[in-house]
């Protein structure tokens, strides 16, 4: 596993034994955390895919890193959009520089993205779906004032949605919020609930490596 600078913004390379073309999975781990998070479950969830795990790009602390503004309140989490949006734009253009280097199957990436990351992966796939085979969602919510209008290109595209039941950083509200919200708008959609608070399950991970046995084979 190699750390690289050379783009827009730092990451770990986890590569498969045939990295020519692999699939590519992107992971966007959570506010306050770093790129060795979500790397972690890499060995688990689909060994013929190269793992990206980028390094949000705001400093918090030593080894803490977020990818834009939030504050906590008594009331919940207070979110700064224009930051958001543009930690939206810089992160788009991450993905296509991933595309051009690397030149996956397809040339679109999965994203998996926790917390603070699955916001991150839900804006992208909103503004630009015809990115990515997929997305991965653990214990996030929407993007609430950055919701896209009727996105056709939007529906093809795939969505598994994590969310632990006692969650106490985002309810799980917000996973039933984003449920509600895409089952109008796109054609395959899983949603599972754990008994857990801010975390992903195991069985969660579990059902992530189903589910990407059946969309990386689609994806080639």
């Amino acid at each position: 596993m190699l750390q690289r600078r050379h783009l827009s913004l730092t990451f770990l390379d986890l590569a498969p034994a045939a990295p020519e073309h692999a699939p590519l999975m992107i992971l966007l781990h959570g506010y306050g955390s770093n790129e060795k998070d979500l790397i972690q479950l890499a060995p688990m969830l689909h060994e013929g895919l190269r793992y990206i795990s980028v390094r949000a790009p705001h400093t918090l602390d030593v080894g803490m890193f977020g990818w834009f503004p939030i504050s906590f309140n008594p009331t919940g989490i207070t979110v700064d959009y224009t930051a958001a949006d543009e930690a939206r734009l810089q992160f788009i253009s991450f993905v296509k520089e991933i595309i051009a280097e690397y030149k996956p199957a397809g040339n679109k990436v999965f994203l998996m993205g926790f917390s603070q990351g699955s916001v991150m992966s839900y804006m992208t796939a909103f503004s630009e779906p015809e990115l990515l085979h997929g997305v991965i969602a653990c214990s996030g919510q929407l993007p609430q004032k950055l919701l896209p209008n009727e996105t056709p290109s939007l529906r093809q595209l795939p969505f598994l949605v994590l969310h632990g039941v006692y969650d106490d950083i985002l309810p799980i509200a917000k996973g039933r919020a984003a449920n509600e919200f895409l089952q109008q708008r796109v054609d395959d959609l899983t949603y599972r609930e754990y008994p857990i608070a801010h975390q992903i399950a195991d069985e969660g991970v579990e059902l992530i490596h189903t589910w990407l046995e059946k969309r990386v084979q689609e994806a080639l």
